[in-house]
């Protein structure tokens, strides 16, 4: 296999060809689609930048994602939020040691400072 390295942001959506909107692609079909590109040579399964890190690193940003939404109590940009008292506050970078390799992810904070996010705890960088 070469080092090239697909970024999973740059997958599009699959489109219908009567009315051109996004259609729902299945996970046997997501699968297939992966594995043919892995077949050809243009996807990196393992190794830095590879199809397993990046999908580790989309499943441990989006698990902080879910926890801070029920700490503040209202998703990433709602209005709700607004002049709520304890507020998103952006993220800050973690480098989290992984079985694929050190994964990069950003996770989020808080205006309070009381957000303890669970899967990967403040203070962690080895994820057992």
């Amino acid at each position: 296999m070469t080092d090239t390295a697909v970024e999973l942001e740059t997958v599009e959506p699959v489109e219908s060809a009567e009315s051109g909107q996004p259609v729902a692609v299945s996970d046997e079909q997501l699968v297939a689609m992966l594995v043919e590109c892995a077949r050809s040579e243009v996807l990196q399964l393992t190794g830095q930048g590879g199809l397993l890190q990046q999908l580790t690193k989309r499943v441990l940003e989006s698990a902080p994602e879910g926890e801070i939404a029920d700490h503040v109590g209202y998703d990433k940009h709602d209005v709700a939020g607004r002049n709520s008292g304890n507020s998103r506050n952006g993220t800050r970078a973690k480098t989290v040691l992984t079985d694929v390799g050190p994964v990069e992810v950003k996770v989020p904070r808080e205006t309070a400072g009381t957000f303890e996010p669970q899967i990967v705890r403040k203070r962690q960088r080895r994820l057992q």
